[in-house]
């Protein structure tokens, strides 16, 4: 049994943090130097850089700001940009959690509003240590899941041992999330196949057509020259590896970034916007899908890589497996998991799916997954 946070909103935390949001570039040197200033690992910055907001980065910012692992919130605003302060300040309130607002215009500028900020982390501080400690369930648990820096030996060792995981944490009723539409190209028929209704099949048929028209007309794909310096051959084979990552559970529905899953269940995680494609690539880095993963309430996420990535993120621990016994070598200190050891014949897949499991309830539980434990925050909200 996990020990958690109850938050006055009804959902549970693994963690306890303050964070501490920019709502404009112009603001995020002085939310920065009020999380450095802090000196404390349970105080994360986070942030939108665009002086122009659109929906999508309104409701994820919403979302994290109230994210179960959140205890309450420091928000910096410069005072000029378009982000509705005001609504964010408000949803955060209407969730329970404490909230201050500092607008550095108002505040007095660089010096003032850091020292501002600064008491008013302490005080946010002060009212989260009050919030009740209460058991937590596996299946009150949301655990996502993604790639980054895959090789040849993702899609054998790493990716279908998280998958093996997903199996057995969607039979206790937890809730999973996989993603990366536009790498599922090709696996939308089994996908189909493995829909919890006929309906359901079609949605899943349609939004990797979707996935395949934005990348083709924006002229991306997900095969990078790291992915066939690492021995991948073919998209084929690298969609294959990626959606291996979902094992083999019923798909209970289809969500969009921002989305809380309403029950147990595997679910796919739709990051392509609909209508037609107008801007940019949809998860422009690993750790832009990280943040979407908490946006829809993931308490921690499973990262798979062959390549070797060292990020972690903030307000929700990442989990790292490697795939590549020679990776899991040189990038030991930055690794949780060796799945190399199935390539080597010194595990199964279900033996690395079973200590991913171990590991899970062991960081929801406290223990810090080894990129915490470094310190690694990384957030990014385009």
């Amino acid at each position: 049994m996990i020990d958690a946070w109850q938050r006055a909103d009804g959902r549970k935390g693994i963690r306890n943090t303050v964070a501490v949001a920019y709502l404009v570039e112009c603001a995020h040197h002085v939310a920065r130097k009020i999380v450095d200033k802090a000196d404390d690992a349970d105080v994360h910055l986070i942030g939108f850089p665009g002086c122009y907001p659109n929906a999508y980065a309104a409701r994820v910012m919403e979302a994290v700001t109230t994210h179960p692992n959140v205890g309450g919130v420091v928000i910096v605003s410069l005072g000029c940009e378009s982000f509705d302060r005001e609504r964010l300040q408000q949803v955060i309130r209407d969730s329970g959690r404490p909230v201050e607002l500092y607008v550095i215009q108002q505040t007095g500028g660089t010096a003032a509003t850091i020292a501002a900020g600064l008491d008013a982390v302490a005080r946010v501080k002060a009212q989260i240590a009050a919030v009740p400690r209460v058991p937590m369930r596996v299946d009150e648990l949301i655990v996502g899941t993604i790639c980054g820096g895959s090789d040849g030996t993702s899609g054998i060792t790493a990716n279908p041992a998280v998958g093996r995981a997903f199996d057995r944490l969607v039979a206790d009723g937890a809730t999973c999330i996989f993603e990366e539409t536009g790498e599922l190209v090709g696996c939308e028929g089994i996908m189909a196949d493995r829909a919890l209704t006929p309906e359901l099949g079609e949605e899943i048929m349609a939004c990797v057509r979707k996935a395949e028209e934005y990348y083709t007309i924006m002229g991306f794909g997900s095969f990078a020259p790291g992915n066939a310096e690492g021995g991948l051959t073919t998209q084929e084979e690298k969609s294959m590896g990626a959606y291996s990552k979902s094992g083999s559970s019923l798909i209970s529905g289809i969500i969009k970034p921002g989305d809380v899953p309403p029950a147990g269940g595997l679910y796919l995680l739709d990051v392509v916007p609909d209508g037609e494609p107008r801007f940019g690539f949809p998860n422009i880095s690993d750790n832009a899908e990280i943040v979407e993963m908490i946006a829809c309430g993931c308490h921690l996420t499973l990262f798979t890589t062959g390549r070797g990535s060292v990020v972690g993120s903030a307000i929700a621990p990442v989990i790292k497996i490697c795939a590549n016994p020679e990776t899991a070598k040189r990038l030991a200190a930055d690794m949780d998991i060796n799945a190399g050891r199935i390539l080597e014949g010194e595990a199964t897949l279900d033996e690395v799916g079973a200590e991913i499991v171990d590991t899970i309830m062991a960081v929801a539980g406290g223990e810090p997954s080894v990129s915490e434990a470094l310190g690694h925050r990384e957030f990014i909200l385009t």
